[in-house]
């Protein structure tokens, strides 16, 4: 088979994510025939770095013996059955784990399919809680301005990217969006602790004015990713939980792009030592292999539904393959990995390197940022490095990167004009230098 035969039969049956259909008219398709830790490879040969981890989500490499073959084991004995009146030894073994590792305090475990999916979860179990307790008159959300949780309609609400969610405004609940602590817009001379705190000022006027009408708060903990990897510090989450435990509103931690070492811990909240009450993962729990998420909780929300029948409290929401077994098997694998193996000591060896192979990128005029969190780096392409003007978005400058990266074996994926480096934790010094290498030459490329 060739590249340009599955593209055309592709274009002819598939609308893609994330995508205007009418770029393929000149921007191929690229056809992936196999994987292989970093490396993906097409028909023809030709080979590319994954260094987006093929949206975030693969850990340990593709075609990871220990994953595979955890999944293969499964198979032989149990594909799905349903989870509701019924159960399987690793749905209860991944929970247990679960439990284990993630921050004290959290005991159940909800599963789904997907990242929003959870996060749909979590905003029903917050305002279901609140009814069963009486407390009618809690409706209502606080985000973060350029949030985004996903895109179904309860994630999308509670999402503040535009790009994703105007179009379909109309559909959707209101949240009370507080400005970001983005340290990206600090002034010269702060520091990303101090400008974390001193905006942590608008999220406790909001909690102090709206706490009467708020279930709770929803955060990405430390990054905020697909508004263009913006990074804030631990600070933030500290006050958060203090001021949430004072007002008497929910915490959910959306960890589902950070969770799982991406920020230098097992979990970003680690770093702030905070305990959420709803915490949403996905992405990284199979280790990139199949679709699933889980949101934990504390044994109190738990017990607000826990009651007869006959009160109608129960929390009636289900998936069709919620709590899969090969999802399961391959998420408990992934675990495995991290218990046997010392990932987050050598991630925070590949991060210094990551920051090491992009320090000269500080200098370059069109640059006015280079930002990491553990092993996510992201550089902020800009028309005018003094000002820090941006590119008109309509001159696409970061798919120009995108294009050269691919020419060169890289895919590189950016978020308008921020170019990042997000990828497997398999990944060499030697490759995460080439990724150095091509992503300067695209930004030169992008910005002559």
């Amino acid at each position: 088979m060739s590249n340009q035969g599955l593209i055309d039969r592709d274009l002819q049956v598939l609308w893609h994510p994330c995508t205007q259909m009418k770029d393929h008219e000149w921007l191929p398709v690229i056809p992936i025939r196999r994987g292989q830790g970093v490396w993906l490879e097409d028909f023809e040969g030709n080979r590319y770095i994954d260094a987006i981890s093929s949206w975030w989500v693969n850990l340990f490499g593709h075609n990871n013996p220990r994953i595979s073959g955890a999944i293969k084991a499964q198979l032989d004995q149990l594909e799905h059955v349903i989870l509701a009146g019924f159960s399987h030894e690793p749905v209860v073994r991944l929970s247990e784990r679960l439990v284990e590792i993630t921050p004290t305090g959290l005991t159940r475990c909800f599963y789904a399919d997907n990242g929003s999916s959870a996060i749909e979860v979590a905003l029903k179990m917050s305002y279901h809680y609140w009814r069963n307790c009486g407390q009618h008159n809690k409706t209502r959300f606080i985000n973060l301005s350029g949030s985004y949780h996903g895109e179904t309609l309860g994630a999308l609400a509670l999402g503040d990217v535009s790009l994703y969610k105007e179009t379909y405004a109309p559909l959707l609940l209101t949240p009370i969006t507080v400005p970001s602590p983005d340290c990206y817009r600090r002034e010269p001379g702060v520091d990303c602790a101090s400008h974390s705190r001193e905006m942590f000022r608008h999220m406790e006027a909001a909690l102090a004015k709206h706490a009467h009408e708020a279930c709770a708060v929803i955060v990405e903990p430390l990054v905020q990713c697909a508004s263009g990897m913006r990074m804030y510090d631990p600070v933030y989450l500290s006050l958060l939980r203090e001021a949430c435990n004072r007002h008497g509103v929910h915490l959910i931690a959306d960890e589902i792009a950070v969770g799982f070492g991406r920020t230098g811990s097992l979990f970003a909240c680690e770093q702030a030592d905070i305990t959420p009450d709803f915490m949403c993962l996905s992405k990284g729990l199979t280790g990139g292999y199949l679709p699933l998420s889980v949101t934990l909780t504390r044994e109190a929300i738990y017990q607000a539904f826990y009651d007869d029948y006959e009160k109608l409290t129960a929390f009636l929401h289900s998936h069709s393959y919620t709590g899969n077994p090969l999802a399961c098997s391959a998420a408990l694998a992934t675990l495995d990995i991290f218990a046997t193996e010392p990932v987050i000591e050598h991630n925070q060896k590949l991060a210094a390197y990551m920051a090491t192979a992009t320090a000269h990128l500080h200098d370059h005029p069109h640059v006015a940022e280079v930002r990491q969190t553990g092993m996510i780096l992201a550089i902020e392409m800009v028309k005018d490095k003094a000002n820090r003007e941006e590119f008109p978005w309509q001159e696409r400058r970061g798919l120009r990167v995108y294009q050269h990266a691919l020419s060169q074996g890289a895919l590189l994926r950016p978020l308008g004009n921020v170019i990042y480096f997000m990828p497997p934790y398999v990944i060499t010094e030697a490759e995460i230098d080439r990724l150095g290498v091509v992503a300067t030459e695209g930004i030169d490329f992008a910005t002559r």
